[in-house]
């Protein structure tokens, strides 16, 4: 991607432009990100994935009673009726199920690849939203079919309604209002408070960011040290032929001590481990995607592409796809980073591949990670 390249999406900047103005800064509100937008998935269709198994679903009702949510799957029985006001069902990942959002998703790559989640589509009857909430990740809200009014503000108070299913706002206080017509788009930082609500039948695409938290990487990261530290742990007892007799017998020997810290020291002067299992965890696939295996040996003679759902990123030294971390260097590193960030590779770039890296990609191609292009 031309990152000095003026885009219509990003409101005539560039996204070095956008990048350094407003990412993780302030609001963008674009009108015409995407003219004349004509959405590639319908009422319908949406309908229909939220009755699946496997796809993240909810619907969530503003009713005289209060708030109400409840998870999918979804019959259409199972939803209101469409002549019914104030209610909406979101589907997360429609980019994991459908070419065409997943396509869309590849206009938002100016951001890195480790941070773009999914793109999720919410479909609203007139008066339909989630209340005033904020989001702990960056998203853009592109208005896909009909009308949605959006209040937006900073928030400083971020309380949220007690006894509520949903992180509603418990005083939201707007500072600006737009109402977005399809192919305008809106985008906001993390903790930036926004309000949608329909103005009649309406859908919304949230193209959404990951932002892992320390947390979450450190149980991610101990996890897979911990499993270097078993790997790297002989069977050696522990000895103490110098202990000397003591008389406080319950305090825990200094060489005991020094004898546990051996085997984490071990894990830790592994080269290039934190990397490793920072990119492994970063491509592992969501617990609701599965690939289909194949036994059929993989056609390379016309390029591959990598199917929809995979994940692929790489460092200076290793290439991550779907959860695996490999070596790479020299040509095959040059080629196989081509084919995470183009997302596919040309017959004449595989054949300049080293025998194993092809044999690599037949892999991949029959765990259903990618196919002929």
């Amino acid at each position: 991607m031309n990152t000095a390249q003026a885009l219509a999406l990003l409101g005539g900047m560039s996204p070095n432009q956008f990048m350094k103005r407003h990412w993780q800064k302030k609001p963008l509100l674009v009108r015409q990100a995407m003219p004349g937008f004509v959405p590639c998935v319908g009422r319908s269709d949406l309908m229909a994935l939220a009755g699946q198994e496997g796809v993240e679903s909810r619907l969530i009702v503003d009713s005289p009673k209060g708030w109400q949510m409840k998870h999918g799957p979804f019959s259409k029985r199972g939803l209101p009726p469409l002549s019914q006001k104030k209610w909406t069902f979101l589907v997360q990942g429609v980019d994991l199920h459908h070419d065409g959002v997943h396509a869309l998703m590849q206009q938002f790559r100016f951001v890195p690849d480790a941070r773009l989640d999914d793109v999720m589509i919410s479909y609203a009857t007139d008066g339909g939203g989630v209340g005033p909430h904020f989001d702990s990740y960056d998203v853009f809200l592109l208005q896909a079919h009909g009308q949605r009014r959006w209040r937006t503000g900073r928030q400083k108070d971020l309380s949220l309604q007690p006894n509520v299913p949903l992180k509603i706002l418990q005083n939201f206080e707007a500072e600006e209002e737009f109402v977005l017509n399809p192919g305008d788009m809106l985008y906001l930082p993390p903790k930036y408070a926004h309000d949608g609500v329909a103005v009649g039948e309406c859908m919304t695409w949230s193209i959404g960011f990951r932002a892992p938290s320390q947390s979450e990487l450190a149980r991610e990261l101990l996890l897979g040290l911990a499993d270097e530290a078993f790997e790297r742990a002989g069977d050696a007892l522990y000895r103490d032929p110098k202990q000397a007799a003591v008389s406080a017998s319950a305090a825990i020997p200094p060489s005991l001590v020094g004898f546990a810290r051996q085997v984490i020291d071990r894990a830790l002067d592994s080269p290039l481990l934190l990397e490793s299992l920072l990119g492994a965890y970063l491509t592992e696939p969501k617990a609701q995607v599965w690939f289909e295996a194949s036994d059929a040996e993989a056609d390379l003679s016309k390029g591959v592409q990598l199917d929809r759902r995979t994940k692929m990123l790489y460092d200076e030294k290793h290439i991550f796809i779907n959860g695996e971390s490999f070596r790479v260097a020299g040509r095959d590193a040059v080629s196989l980073r081509l084919l995470a960030d183009d997302r596919s590779i040309s017959a004449q770039k595989i054949k300049s591949l080293s025998p194993d890296a092809q044999d690599a990609l037949r892999d991949w191609a029959s765990e259903g990670w990618l196919r002929a292009a």
